[in-house]
């Protein structure tokens, strides 16, 4: 295993960084050998006052490494395709213009996990180290769960394709460039704010962690991962009960979102004080439409509410009697004013038109599970919403590529697969996979089992999935996984095979990566100041620098898991999920600064990324101020199976 190599910039500096030595600093390090990780114990002595960066790195030996820090850089972040898009990323090439670069770093909190791993042939290296540094007693300290202090200074942490390194910094820089958003990068500034600052005299221990592992595959990943997990957790705050949060959340939809005439639910709902003003942003599902409305459903039941209940119904049967394009077998993602049509909000960021595959299978997923909710709960069989899933099926089913993937576009004229190269396309998949356990067909099950496999090989075995939303072209995200999860959760159901609970693991161990494992201090209200927890919510993708709560759907999934087989680790990521969300709605009028009881947005800024909806005043908010039924929706599909599972006897087990 290689030496830590230290190295610091000093405020008003060049940009270049340089011997501790030459800004005034005394280094020296001592291990602790015979485990790996090999703690290192990193003490700083300044023999002058220093404001700038040390950056403290290893060295991986590799010749073309894999990098992984965990919510902001998988691999390259498909540095290797080409650039000009419009939704920009860091992505890692040797050489190249923005938004590639050979290097990266960032503040500790643009990562869900404090660490820097990286991949190749056979080995996975790399290191772990605090977040960030706390002030007590006049010292600085790095934090770890149980160290009291006042919060000092967040760390940093970066990797680079030139030097064969993974990097953990004091202080912190955001370069080559800072994404505030996918459209909206700012050169490396100089450095203020975000310098580690030692009076003359004073001195600094770091604690870090170098890992040197075997690893098949990437997959690696994952177990130094359970050891970061374990090192650094610290869990949500409890605020509601599960019970508590579904009845808010659900009521506040039904109440403040549904728009009759439309037969759905406003994307956006603003309070004005004396009104509520509306941006509907149609959609049949993701956004609002079906992923609101069942989520909903399953609530009503829950709550015994039957008008709550007629809501979902009238969305559902609204979009089965009306949206079927005949051309194509397919249903149209979006209506505005009685015309049908693919032209949704995330139209223009497509590179082909057409049925997005995205949508339309997450769209059929979502009417079986309404079709198999009302069915069971409400001995309600509604016939034609399991024709109309079972039609698109059979066409989905007959556009698979040699590969066995299914179409991120489909033709709207014949219903074609027009462009593939997606892991959010297992949306399909997942469909196809319900329907089948649903109705007992099998003839597509063969054919669904080689796709399963297909996606497992060349998505998540390399934990590096994308294509999933819309609206970042194909960057690497962690919602297309959660497709992906459920097809495997139900392929199992109806095969029994063991593998495929193998790889349901893995799609949730990936997951997982992108999912907090601590409470990042928070410096922007309102999460500032309600007290709200980062860790179980999971980064949106290396695109989009907020956490949504979309992971919170595949509750069920974990549970599904943990019922076939014991594992400690989706066991606590499980617990940590499901209080997270029960923790990010108001429980009283204005909690969040905006809005009513049950309230909540999709966006929930845990970095400086996405900071750019505003207060009346003109400063920063860490969140959106508004209602958006989807996000809530979210977080009702995994809570209220969990309240239900074996008469409410699963909850008990875990909280």
């Amino acid at each position: 295993m290689k030496d830590l190599v230290l190295t610091a910039r000093a405020k008003d500096a060049s940009e270049a960084y340089v011997t501790p030595e030459a800004c005034g600093l005394r280094a020296a390090i001592e291990y602790k050998d015979g485990a790996n990780p090999r703690k290192a114990i990193v003490t700083i002595t300044a023999d002058e006052a220093f404001e700038g960066v040390i950056r403290m790195a290893l060295p991986l030996g590799m010749a073309r490494p894999r990098f992984f820090l965990p919510g902001f850089i998988y691999g390259t972040n498909r540095g290797e395709v080409p650039l000009a898009v419009r939704c920009n990323c860091p992505r890692l090439r040797e050489s190249g213009d923005f938004p590639a670069s050979p290097w990266w770093m960032a503040r500790s909190d643009r990562l869900s996990h404090p660490c820097a791993f990286a991949w190749e042939d056979g080995r996975l290296s790399g290191l772990a180290a605090s977040p960030y540094y706390l002030r007590r007693d006049g010292a600085q300290v790095a934090w770890e769960p149980g160290e009291a202090g006042a919060f000092g200074q967040y760390a940093g942490f970066g990797c680079s394709l030139e030097s064969g390194e993974v990097w953990t910094t004091l202080g912190y820089e955001n370069a080559p460039w800072f994404f505030m958003n996918s459209r909206d990068a700012r050169p490396r500034a100089p450095l203020g704010e975000n310098c580690f600052a030692l009076e003359k005299g004073e001195r600094v221990v770091a604690r870090v962690y170098c890992f040197d592992l075997p690893a098949e595959d990437e997959r690696g990943l994952h177990d130094a991962l359970k050891w970061v997990y374990a090192k650094f957790h610290e869990p949500p705050r409890r605020r509601s009960a599960p019970i508590e949060a579904a009845r808010d959340i659900a009521t506040a939809i039904a109440r403040d979102a549904w728009l009759p005439e439309r037969h759905s639910y406003s994307c956006f709902v603003k309070d004005l004080g004396d009104r509520l003003d509306y941006k509907p942003l149609p959609s049949i599902t993701w956004t609002n439409g079906l992923s609101a409305a069942v989520p909903v459903l399953m609530a009503a039941k829950l709550l015994g509410d039957e008008a709550m209940r007629a809501q979902a119904v009238d969305c559902v049967s609204h979009i089965v009697a009306h949206s079927m394009n005949e051309q194509s077998g397919l249903p149209f993602l979006m209506e505005e004013g009685g015309k049908w049509s693919n032209r949704g909000w995330w139209y223009d960021n497509q590179n082909t038109p057409g049925h997005a595959g995205y949508l339309v299978g997450q769209s059929v997923y979502y009417i079986l599970k309404a079709y198999e909710w009302e069915k069971r709960e409400n001995g309600a069989e509604h016939a034609d919403w399991l024709a109309f899933a079972g039609r698109v099926v059979e066409r989905i089913e007959r556009s698979r590529n040699a590969d066995g993937e299914y179409p991120y576009t489909f033709s709207e004229a014949t219903g074609a697969g027009l462009e593939y190269d997606s892991l959010g396309s297992s949306w399909c998949l997942a469909a196809s996979a319900l329907y089948c356990r649903v109705t007992g067909e099998r003839r597509f099950l063969p054919a669904m089992l080689q796709s399963e496999a297909w996606y497992h090989d060349a998505y998540i075995r390399h934990a590096e999935g994308y294509g999933g939303p819309l609206d970042i072209e194909k960057n690497v995200d962690s919602e297309g996984v959660l497709a992906y999860i459920r097809a495997a959760r139900h392929l199992h159901e109806m095969t029994g095979d063991g593998a495929l609970l193998d790889h349901l693991r893995d799609a949730l161990y990936y997951e997982y990566t992108f999912k907090f494992c601590y409470n990042s201090p928070i410096k922007v209200p309102p999460l500032s100041t309600v007290g709200w927890s980062s860790c179980g919510g999971s980064i949106t993708s290396v695109t989009n620098p907020h956490i949504h709560p979309m992971s919170s759907t595949v509750l069920a999934e974990m549970a599904y898991y943990l019922e076939k087989r014991e594992d400690a680790y989706i066991r606590g990521r499980l617990e940590d999920t499901l209080l997270w969300s029960c923790q990010c709605h108001n429980t009283f009028d204005g909690e969040f600064g905006y809005g009513k009881v049950g309230w909540m947005s999709e966006r929930f800024c845990h970095s400086e990324g996405l900071l750019t909806e505003k207060w009346p005043d003109g400063t920063p908010a860490s969140t959106w101020l508004v209602l958006m039924p989807w996000a809530g929706g979210s977080l009702l599909e995994g809570i209220v199976p969990l309240i239900l599972l074996n008469g409410g006897k699963f909850l008990q087990s875990v909280l």
